[in-house]
């Protein structure tokens, strides 16, 4: 058969999966709606600043190793492991909590707080390491091709695992810490999913692992979107198309297969094989009109949380702030629970900040480049966001206090997305940041499938389909997706 295919989205599962795709003799043309490839993974240059508009680091970097190796082509970005990995601040304490991978430093922070801190802590990642290793390969890192299939791989899974099951991250952390400044500090990776540590469920806690033991968290020479650079760039050389400003908005199909998209201005884009980076759930239902992926069976589906992204440039250095910054509110869990029920409140439990010109050559002389992150209601409970300044504003006034220096006279450029913004932007169903949420019930085998349920020539990667959301993620959803596509190419040969 022909190898023509017709990849939609430019996100780094898109990307990843053409790369993997024109090693081994694809011929591979990207359509994209941005101006610029990337998806959530780019960048924002204004007035000499530059800003990672999504992720701000990594994990997992052995899976891009393999992804290069997998490609034959040397690591084409430049990386280096985040150690201390963050700092935390709480709200009404000058105590600074600094994140450190030695486990000794970390522990003497907690001295007066949390009682034979380094004990339980340890105690903790065992628990979280043994959850990694007895789940990663067997549920994580494969294709299903049905649940019962799904269900009879999760019965491999050691059965001393199964309690937790039925805990949230916040009640697994209780097990192991009293302190609500340990649990709190320990559970901040539960927002990383985009859910809060209350409706995460305890087996997530396997992320601390990665987080503390395994191989930390990484910052790429240059900023994120240099990745983005990078991959295209590898493509480019094997001869790959790139299309943008184009919009994907109908199909035709013969049968079981699809045979062209078509887009915003009625352009037909043919090929034998089509690969959709753009929101699983969301393409299947606006594009395709899939009757199970409806409107009202979106609304029904459980989602992520928005984000509210602020990109600031600014006139001068913050020598007291580290790289990666954490500010937590005093209502943390009152708030988390609350968030989706009461969100018009400008209470936050936390924000992240990034000073991404601490280690990076993006702002100008004597200023610094800063990307805050708040997560915030997606827009099935927060629809309008007319205060978006007011909030925006709260930010970066606490942000000044708890610094103890005032920038906002110092501001020279200042951009913010909300939920709004991500929807229209990115596709992404009601500005949820990172699309479907991984409850139980929407992990597998149950989340939208790496394959169409009626062309058998279309095939889904990216965070709404198997395995998830994340980085390493999309990298392992295209090592997935192009191991069906492969398959697909060799039955259609028979």
């Amino acid at each position: 058969m022909s190898k023509d295919v017709l990849i939609i989205g430019t996100g780094l599962g898109g990307l990843a999966t053409g790369l993997r795709l024109a090693t081994r003799g694809y011929k591979i043309i990207f359509i994209e709606k941005e101006s610029q490839p990337g998806g959530r993974l780019n960048q924002i240059k204004k007035e000499g600043f530059t800003f990672d508009i999504g992720p701000s680091f990594f994990s997992m970097p052995y899976e891009f190793e393999e992804f290069v190796k997998n490609c034959g082509i040397k690591m084409p970005f430049e990386f280096n492991e985040l150690e201390p990995i963050y700092t935390v601040h709480f709200k009404g304490s000058n105590k600074r909590f600094t994140l450190y991978k030695n486990i000794d430093k970390l522990s003497a922070q907690f001295e007066n707080i949390e009682p034979n801190f380094k004990s339980r802590f340890i105690s903790y990642l065992n628990k979280c390491k043994e959850l990694y290793w007895d789940t990663i390969d067997i549920v994580i890192k494969r294709n299903f091709d049905s649940v019962p299939e799904y269900l009879k791989s999760l019965i491999q899974v050691n059965p001393k695992h199964f309690p937790v099951l039925f805990k949230t991250f916040w009640k697994q952390t209780g097990k192991y810490f009293k302190s609500k400044e340990a649990r709190q500090i320990i559970s901040l990776i539960a927002f990383f999913l985009g859910r809060t540590p209350f409706d995460t469920n305890a087996v997530y806690t396997l992320l601390s692992y990665i987080e503390f033991l395994n191989t930390g968290y990484y910052n790429v020479k240059n900023g994120m979107y240099t990745i983005v650079q990078s991959i295209v760039n590898e493509l480019k050389k094997l001869n790959a198309l790139f299309y943008y400003n184009t919009e994907i908005v109908d199909f035709k199909s013969d049968n079981n297969k699809l045979t062209a998209l078509i887009d915003q201005n009625g352009n037909k884009w043919e090929a034998d094989i089509f690969v959709i980076n753009s929101d699983a759930a969301f393409f299947r239902g606006n594009v395709l009109k899939r009757k199970q992926f409806s409107e009202d069976r979106l609304r029904k589906m459980n989602w992520t949380m928005g984000y509210l992204t602020i990109y600031l440039g600014i006139s001068k250095k913050l020598p007291q702030v580290e790289h990666h910054n954490y500010f937590l509110g005093d209502n943390y869990e009152e708030y988390s629970k609350d968030i989706m029920v009461n969100p018009y409140t400008l209470e936050k439990p936390y924000y992240y900040v990034n000073v991404l010109s601490k280690n990076n050559n993006c702002a100008p002389i004597g200023s610094e480049s800063l990307i805050f992150v708040c997560p915030v209601p997606n827009l099935l409970y927060k629809p309008d966001w007319s205060d978006k300044e007011e909030i925006v504003n709260s930010i970066i006034n606490d942000f000044s206090e708890r610094i103890g220096e005032n920038i906002s006279d110092k501001i020279v450029v200042k951009l913010s997305y909300t939920p709004e913004d991500w929807q229209n932007k990115f596709n992404l169903y009601k500005g949820a940041g990172l699309g479907l949420s991984h409850k139980l019930n929407q992990i597998g085998a149950f989340r939208p499938k790496n394959y169409d349920e009626i062309y058998r020539n279309t095939f889904y990667v990216g965070a709404s389909t198997i395995p998830g959301a994340g980085l390493p993620m999309s990298i392992i959803s295209s090592k997935l997706v192009v191991e069906r596509i492969c398959n697909y190419a060799k039955d259609s040969k028979q």
